[in-house]
């Protein structure tokens, strides 16, 4: 397993990963500011200040929640949902290329200081994948790119499934995914073109 970054200066949650027989472009949860700081932006984030105040809190009114089953319940209820939403965090996505066999689109939930908790995977089979594209979309009042594998089903319908569809990476990171996943999976070494697989 070989680890690169293609981008560390501006783009260092972008990481490439050689495995045996496959290559995996891992997208992390966090990015670099864009005011040139240098300061890290995280999307996925371990303890903040409500987190540190929520037990606090909690000891200071239990006394008067134990006389109350519906009180007892409200707070087991916001204890249970913050848990819940530091617990399904999206920590990274990737795109695996497998050359022969197709690609897989990965997105690993949990809380950032363990290991994933839960992990979603889509797989798309060399002889479905019809193009992998750099597609744009409208979002409020911008304008995203994104990756799309664009494939058949067996209704013989055109889909789309997004990579990295959660953390949205910014264009030059996009634009090195493309464009390795073109090399591996579409491009013929032999004559030198852009060939169907």
């Amino acid at each position: 397993m070989q680890r690169t970054r293609p981008l560390p200066d501006c783009h260092p949650e972008l990481s490439v990963i050689e495995w045996p027989g496959f290559r995996e472009y891992r997208v992390e949860n966090w990015r670099l500011a864009r005011d040139g700081s240098g300061n890290v932006v995280r999307g996925a984030i371990s303890w903040g200040w409500i987190d540190l105040c929520l037990p606090v809190v909690i000891s200071f009114i239990w006394p008067r929640f134990r006389g109350c089953t519906m009180l007892c319940a409200f707070a087991v209820l916001v204890v249970g949902f913050t848990m819940y939403c530091r617990c399904v965090q999206v920590l990274h996505e990737s795109v695996l290329v497998f050359p022969a066999y197709g690609i897989q689109l990965e997105t690993h939930w949990g809380y950032p200081l363990l290991k994933p908790l839960f992990v979603s995977r889509r797989f798309i089979h060399a002889s479905l994948l019809e193009d992998f594209v750099i597609n744009e979309g409208l979002r409020r009042w911008n304008v995203r790119y994104y990756l799309a594998a664009v494939h058949g089903s067996s209704t013989d319908k055109i889909a789309l499934d997004v990579a990295f569809e959660n953390i949205l990476p910014h264009f030059p990171v996009l634009l090195e995914v493309y464009q390795g996943v073109q090399e591996l999976m579409f491009y013929n070494h032999t004559d030198n073109r852009h060939t169907p697989i």
